[in-house]
């Protein structure tokens, strides 16, 4: 049979390599800031771009999308061409993917720690770069889709199932959970409220994890395990069962992280069992994986390849399994809110997607340059101190969510919380944080090695150059099942019916949840006494959002005993309806806000804005003095009011025309409670005579920010009538 010549296009890996290294630096050099801002909290005092709530979403948009994005591009880019023998479609699509990635990476760069956000965790940019990442995530589609379809290898690896798979719920994943109504060129407000909003953000969020964080990842574990052990695949039928359980049970999960929220029984009972459920295919897949690896186990010793791949698959099946353990009821009522949280979905992303991009990079860098790795002890040095470094950031993470679980929940004979003042739990677990800065840092330094070893390698190798290769064209069979063949060898060389059935696949759950939550009423009751924000209450809403104080406090009174007397009545579906986009949040850093509403003074506020350790000593909270400074920008006001209006809010035509009188009236009433305080009034004539003698302009404190944020707090929770609470929470 006569065979074909053509090149593979290796530029277009060697670009997504490269980007992934440099954002990998810079996604953890961030995340590394942030970890000592809680042990320094004042560490970028008065900059407020570079304070934590700004900078939280700047951290896990450039690790997700920027550095294990960019890994995933390049492992698919250079797999998919070799599994095919064919190269890439189309070259300007290949470099449309990379070029738009990168764009969209440094917009969201630029606009997160300017605070343009929408504040849904995992998908916080703004509209115009939602559309961004449709078109090229599209591009990206098209261009391995083309490819199979000219490809010159009939049979369909198991890598490119999950390929197939991740752009497919990808796309439907981020379009659904991205429709937004805009007010402004980086403002929208999300067209779904409260309890609808956070089940299809955590549908979203709960299999972005899933579809853009695994399954592309055990894509290119079924591809470079065996490449790099030199073995085939251990089971191929267990590779098949991995993949179509793991696709169909991952999309029900999601409500896993609203259990004993305002989210209806049902949908959390659902997102129980399936997850449950997903222990399974997990651990098919890292069994598959570990088991490719037998007979190389002395191998394993010296290559520094295969010991990230083994702690990646390790750390992939920890992950996997801690999960679904997480989604037990009375395991979640402990850690749901702490820092146990926040140390499991760091052994997913520190181990299983950052040892897998490191072990790639460690294998591909040599053999594109046509040279060996600079040094094998440097990368061995990088995983192991890589590898530390993950114990010393989780296990005290893990301590530190038992003990805040175990501190909120005590309570004296009497009935009494024991540690009444949240600051109590906050002090306790300083040394974990302590701790925690010590191992990521670690890490960042085992990245730095990569850095200086992949620099040394390309130096001494050859400039990266296509790659010529040779196959026989692709002959025609016929369409049906040929003598013998089962069904799932015959669907392996059906692209199309292949793509079919996994969209089938992953629409089924996502339907049967979100469906009936959106569209039948009795799922959201409403209640009476729930009322629109004021057109001042809503501007400090989008204040709170832009500073990302969702990051560090919740809104959602679960119904337990400890979080009723800490907080007040537990939360309600109805209190939320008017709520474009939802905070319930997703860690308790600081005390939940949902009924802080009336619970302490004007002053109070802020002074704990303007220096939080002057109303709560200890307290790791950053100061937000530029909310005291700036001028509240209200002339589109009566646009957001609009918009919501649009979304069912209902405003009314005389409250969106009177909106600047309704604005400067509640503004005025707030001041007037301001000047109760000496201090104030002496701090602000002083400042007012000093501005106004240097010839500069004066803002007067009515139409400052600080007014709109104190508004908005004081509304929370005053729409329906809670039991009084002795609030010491600071």
């Amino acid at each position: 049979m006569e065979k074909q010549q053509f090149y593979y296009d290796n530029q277009i890996v060697k670009k997504f390599l490269y980007a992934t290294i440099v954002f990998g630096v810079v996604g953890m050099v961030v995340g590394l800031l942030l970890a000592f801002m809680f042990l320094f909290p004042n560490l970028t005092d008065g900059i407020s771009w570079l304070s934590f709530g700004r900078l939280r979403p700047l951290h896990t948009n450039a690790v997700i999308f920027a550095f294990v994005g960019n890994a995933l591009f390049a492992g698919i880019y250079y797999s998919l061409q070799r599994l095919l023998k064919a190269r890439m479609f189309s070259d300007f699509l290949s470099n449309f993917n990379f070029w738009g990635w990168q764009l969209i990476i440094v917009a969201a760069a630029v606009t997160l720690p300017l605070g343009y956000t929408s504040s849904k965790e995992y998908a916080e940019l703004e509209w115009p770069i939602d559309i961004a990442i449709a078109l090229v995530w599209v591009a990206f589609g098209v261009n391995m889709i083309g490819t199979i379809i000219k490809r010159r290898e009939r049979h369909l690896y198991v890598a490119i199932w999950f390929y197939i798979a991740t752009f497919v719920t990808v796309a439907v994943l981020h379009i659904f959970n991205s429709l937004a109504l805009p007010v402004g060129f980086l403002k929208s407000y999300s067209v779904y409220a409260g309890v609808q909003d956070a089940l299809v953000q955590w549908w979203y969020g709960h299999n972005a994890v899933a579809f853009f964080l695994t399954t592309p990842f055990l894509g290119l574990m079924y591809y470079f395990i065996p490449k790099a052990t030199n073995r085939p695949v251990y089971s191929y039928k267990l590779s098949i069962i991995h993949f179509w359980s793991l696709i169909f049970l991952y999309i029900w999960a999601g409500p896993h992280h609203l259990l004993y929220t305002a989210l209806p029984d049902w949908a959390q009972n659902l997102g129980v069992v399936f997850s449950i459920m997903l222990i399974a295919p997990s651990w098919g897949g890292m069994i598959n994986g570990l088991l490719t690896l037998r007979g190389v186990w002395d191998k394993v010793r010296e290559d520094a390849v295969l010991k990230f791949f083994v702690v990646a698959i390790t750390g992939y099946g920890m992950a996997t399994f801690e999960g679904p353990m997480l989604s037990l009821k009375n395991v979640n009522a402990i850690a749901h809110f702490t820092d146990w949280i926040i140390a499991h979905v760091h052994v997913g992303a520190l181990a299983w997607n950052g040892f897998m991009a490191f072990g790639m990079i460690y294998w591909l860098i040599p053999r594109m340059t046509k040279s060996k790795l600079y040094s094998e002890k440097l990368a061995n040095f990088h995983f192991w101190i890589a590898t530390l470094g993950i114990v010393l950031y989780a296990l005290p993470l893990y301590v530190a969510g038992f003990t805040q679980a175990s501190m909120w929940k005590q309570f004296n004979p009497d009935g009494s919380l024991v540690y009444g003042n949240f600051l109590e739990t906050v002090t306790q677990i300083m040394p974990m944080y302590w701790m925690r800065a010590i191992g990521g840092t670690l890490y960042v330094a085992g990245m730095l090695v990569l850095v200086y070893n992949i620099i040394k390698t390309v130096k001494a190798g050859q400039p990266v150059t296509d790659e010529l290769a040779e196959a026989p064209a692709l002959q025609k069979i016929s369409e049906g099942r040929l003598k013998g063949e089962d069904f799932h060898p015959w669907l392996e060389r059906k692209p199309i019916q292949l793509t079919i059935l996994a969209t089938v696949a992953i629409l089924i759950g996502g339907i049967i949840q979100i469906v009936p939550t959106l569209l039948v009423k009795s799922n959201i009751p409403t209640i009476t006494s729930v009322k629109p924000y004021t057109p001042l209450e809503l501007e400090g809403r989008d204040l709170y959002i832009r500073e990302g104080c969702v990051g560090c406090h919740s809104q959602m009174v679960r119904p337990f005993r400890s979080e009723v007397e800490r907080y007040g009545e537990y939360a309600k579906a109805g209190e939320f309806v008017y709520d474009h986009p939802f905070l319930w949040g997703s860690k308790r850093t600081g005390p939940d806000l949902l009924r802080v509403g009336g619970k302490y003074s004007d002053n109070w506020h802020f002074n704990h804005m303007y220096n939080p350790q002057s109303t709560s000593p200890g307290s790791i909270m950053p100061a937000y003095q530029w909310l005291t400074k700036n001028k509240l920008e209200i002339s589109d006001i009566q646009g957001k009011m609009s918009a919501m209006k649009t979304l069912g809010v209902p405003y009314t035509d005389t409250d969106i025309a009177n909106a600047l009188k309704s604005i400067q009236e509640q503004s005025l009433k707030i001041e007037k409670n301001l000047y109760t305080d000496p201090d104030f009034v002496k701090s602000y004539e002083n400042s007012k005579k000093a501005a106004l003698a240097k010839g500069e302009e004066f803002v007067p404190m009515n139409e400052r920010e600080i007014i709109a944020m104190i508004a908005y707090l004081q509304r929370l929770g005053t729409d329906i009538k809670v039991k009084e609470v002795v609030q010491l929470n600071r």
